[in-house]
């Protein structure tokens, strides 16, 4: 996972207890671990993987769409899911769905992609970030939709407990 100020590292490490947790998930005894990609993990160790950024100013962060680009191959050859964090405010969200996310999604040929809303605590900002957030206006708090990402966790693993291979593992790769 991609996570530049935690909010998208901790939608990635409750996503991985929610896989588990799952009514398919514990069906299938199914596992999952949350890295991050600058740790540069071997997909290849995971029967899946949930790739997952935070998005600014419409784009992936760098390090989740190099990673994709490096293991690409071992990608393709396994189930995939892309997770978006990034929309803060009230619903309806402004539009900040990643443009990027289409091209990626089809390059890995992922199976399903969420995106969910994020957090903006100025706490964890630099200078220059307050700066932009005071500019914009942008409303200050914790818009992450938790029941979502439980409900997209069962998902996921129902469609993994029905695969031919079934799942061990499961990567919420990278954190």
């Amino acid at each position: 996972m991609a996570s530049k100020h935690g909010s998208t590292a901790e939608l990635a490490e409750r996503l991985a207890v929610d896989l588990q947790e799952s009514v398919a998930g514990r069906r299938c005894r199914l596992t999952a671990a949350c890295r991050r990609v600058e740790q540069d993990p071997d997909p290849a160790q995971f029967d899946a993987v949930v790739l997952g950024s935070s998005v600014y100013a419409g784009r992936w962060a760098e390090p989740a769409r190099r990673w994709a680009n490096q293991h690409l191959v071992t990608l393709r050859r396994r189930p995939v899911w892309l997770l978006s964090s990034g929309p803060i405010g009230e619903h309806p969200f402004p539009p900040d769905e990643a443009h990027d996310i289409g091209p990626l999604a089809d390059e890995l040929l992922a199976r399903g992609q969420r995106t969910l809303p994020g957090r903006l605590d100025p706490a964890r900002l630099g200078f220059g970030e307050r700066a932009v957030v005071t500019a914009m206006r942008a409303p200050h708090g914790d818009f992450r939709d938790w029941t979502a990402l439980r409900s997209w966790a069962e998902e996921i693993a129902s469609q993994l407990e029905l695969s031919p291979a079934g799942a061990a593992q499961v990567g919420t790769a990278p954190r």
